[in-house]
């Protein structure tokens, strides 16, 4: 019979998701992680077959409460402005959860669409509410939402590695002008010469 858990999976991941947040994804050891909890690794083990396994359950986690901030957006106008504030707010907060969803590297990755496809529901949820609000293609919309989040990517990057710091102001100003600037590019139809993105539906 094998031996009963002492925790379960879920404080498990509660436990390696805070030690990610406050030290940084390299401190998720198992080591590091069974102090945490108090324990030796062994309920680590027990539960998951291995670290690569927790770290796996942790960007998940990371992704979900990523997805928590996002969500808020729904209760402003515009949605849209809100989910970009709502996205640097993430890595003013939580700037280690940040550079673990969106500044660790990924080999498989190729092009901006491979980087749609896991940004999940939220990246759907953009596109969805530039198509509602603002009446373009469903093309136009994810190519403004491709500009719009490199931008508003930077400014959270520059933020969750403390190398520099924005105002509430300056940061909803920046995002608007890149908003503007994108949407009005894109109306007038001139996109075209600053780049295209084929169709991932």
């Amino acid at each position: 019979m094998p031996p009963k858990a002492k925790f379960t999976r879920e404080e498990i991941i509660e436990t390696a998701l805070n030690l990610a947040a406050d030290k940084g994804i390299r401190s998720l050891t198992a080591r590091e992680l069974g102090a945490a909890l108090g324990s030796s690794t062994r309920p680590i083990f027990t539960a998951f077959e291995s670290m690569e396994e927790v770290l796996l359950e942790v960007r998940k986690a990371s992704l979900a409460k990523f997805e928590e901030y996002a969500r808020k957006a729904e209760n402003y106008t515009p949605v849209y402005k809100a989910l970009g504030i709502q996205m640097v707010k993430f890595a003013s907060e939580q700037p280690k959860l940040y550079r673990l969803l969106f500044m660790s590297e990924k080999p498989e990755a190729k092009d901006f669409n491979d980087v749609f496809r896991n940004l999940g529901d939220i990246a759907t949820l953009c596109v969805d509410v530039i198509q509602t609000e603002y009446g373009l293609s469903y093309e136009n919309s994810k190519l403004l939402f491709k500009h719009n989040w490199i931008h508003t990517y930077a400014v959270g990057a520059l933020i969750a590695t403390g190398v520099c710091r924005f105002t509430e102001e300056e940061i909803q100003d920046m995002l608007s002008r890149e908003f503007v600037a994108m949407l009005m590019l894109i109306k007038s139809g001139k996109a075209d010469n600053c780049t295209t993105i084929p169709s991932a539906k």
